[in-house]
């Protein structure tokens, strides 16, 4: 890992998708619409083989593979394969009267070489989801995987250059020492989903070349069930996110803040609920690997709340029961760290300023839940709180469609992609003017008289 060799081929790579994007052939609609119906045609044509390197990895469901790692792409591409003409086009705007008869554009250009950073919790959605938005825009891409997904990194470092222009897309595999060899070559663009950490580290590295970034960066995506809340509903829906790749989502629900007046109501329907989806399973849930189960079997140290089902795990299987933990001690570990796993602590509240005091006094999260019928309740929380997008009686659904940025806020990232913002995202807006060489009015040039020091004034 990190040999002399081994950079050498990275700058040969970032080498020649620079020698492809400055040819020009990912700037035209066709090249970049042919480049989406191949990725299509990828997903469909091996979805037997991303659902087994899953299921390797991550002990994911086959069911579960094709909606997150497949379905949501493919979503992606339909959008993009739609609309990236239009998106494309000059925009024209009016031009202030004093510029007459100067015309004006704002052009789109691709930014050039962007770097992909992806996770292990969803290698194909993480890597290919904003793959969808570099093509689109026109640019070449260099995808890094996450080493901690390995059958699914090496699945991509074969399917990728097979179906897509390999002189515009490449596909390194290894770990930190190869995310640093790639910043240094100075590219255009990086985008990373993961934790905080690392992202701090991505965006130090990025800096030695003012290179933009943009962060996917997770947090504690807090849920509010307030006293108008559909309980039964509210539960079905949560447990549902929670139990999604054994918690080991960014944009998980992280801890419960409920109205005291239906706690006791909410605690039965999740246990019913966890009773039901899991009736024909036994055992815990799958963690990625020996780091982070130890990290998950540590927040259950000293909480200081009461567990009300769950609390189980196996060391050799690397499986946790998925967990609910009734008011633990807000300053445990439990309540200060991303929780990442089958962990669901559920704190008591007053009512919802109390809820939405919780939430201003920590991080900004990438995700903000609330359950509950009144509408003056929905405004309360979208207009009083910051989250990188808020979901009202479901959960996660906002980072399904394209239709809606996706992006983190403070601590939980920075910027934002999904549908045409990834495409903004991953293109330049160039200002052009354009004017005439007459009339040419000396207004403007040297030197500047009483009278026209007057006329500018009263113009501009």
């Amino acid at each position: 890992m990190g040999s002399v060799n081994e950079r050498d081929q990275i700058g040969s790579d970032v080498a020649r998708l620079r020698r492809t994007f400055d040819g020009g052939r990912t700037r035209s609609v066709g090249w970049r619409v042919r480049q989406l119906e191949a990725l299509s045609g990828l997903l469909s044509r091996h979805e037997r083989e991303i659902a087994a390197a899953l299921q390797r990895d991550l002990g994911r469901p086959a069911a579960d593979a094709w909606l997150a790692d497949i379905a949501a792409v493919q979503v992606e591409i339909t959008t993009a394969k739609r609309n990236v003409k239009k998106w494309m086009a000059d925009k024209k705007v009016r031009m202030p009267w004093t510029q007459w008869p100067a015309k004006g554009r704002v052009h789109r250009e691709p930014l050039g070489l962007v770097v992909i950073i992806g996770p292990w919790n969803y290698p194909f959605y993480l890597a290919l989801g904003p793959l969808v938005g570099v093509l689109a825009a026109g640019n070449c891409a260099v995808i890094k995987p996450s080493e901690l997904a390995p059958a699914s990194s090496r699945l991509l470092a074969d399917l990728l250059p097979r179906h897509l222009d390999s002189d515009a897309v490449a596909v390194v595999e290894g770990g930190a020492v190869e995310v640093s060899s790639i910043i240094e070559q100075r590219v255009d663009h990086i985008i990373f989903t993961g934790g905080p950490t690392a992202g701090r580290k991505v965006m130090a590295a990025a800096a030695a070349h003012l290179t933009p970034v943009t962060l996917e960066l997770g947090g504690k995506s807090p849920v509010i069930v307030t006293a108008e809340a559909d309980i039964e509903v509210a539960a079905r829906r949560i447990v549902w996110a929670k139990l999604m790749n054994s918690g080991q989502t960014c944009i998980a629900p992280d801890h419960i803040l409920v109205s005291r007046s239906v706690t006791s109501q909410l605690v039965e329907a999740i246990v019913g609920t966890l009773a039901e989806f899991r009736a024909n399973e036994a055992g815990g849930l799958p963690i990625v690997d020996r780091r982070q189960f130890d990290r998950i079997a540590l927040l259950m140290k000293d909480h200081g709340g009461q567990v009300i089902c769950g609390g189980g795990s196996d060391s050799d299987a690397l499986t946790f029961e998925p967990t609910i933990i009734l008011d633990p001690d807000l300053d445990a570990p439990v309540m200060r760290d991303e929780i990442f796993g089958p962990i669901l602590p559920i704190v008591q509240v007053g009512d919802l300023d109390a809820a939405l005091g919780f939430v201003r006094a920590r991080e900004k999260p990438l995700a903000l839940y609330l359950f509950s019928s009144s509408q003056a309740e929905a405004a309360r929380v979208v207009g009083e709180s910051s989250s990188g997008g808020v979901v009202v009686n479901h959960m996660g659904l906002h980072c399904m469609t394209p239709a809606l940025p996706f992006g983190g806020v403070g601590n939980s990232g920075m910027g934002a992609y999904h549908g045409k913002w990834g495409f903004d995202t991953f293109s330049h807006r160039k200002a052009v003017l354009a004017t005439r060489t007459r009339p040419d009015l000396p207004l403007l040039y040297p030197p500047v008289s009483k009278l026209k020091g007057w006329i500018l004034r009263r113009l501009f």
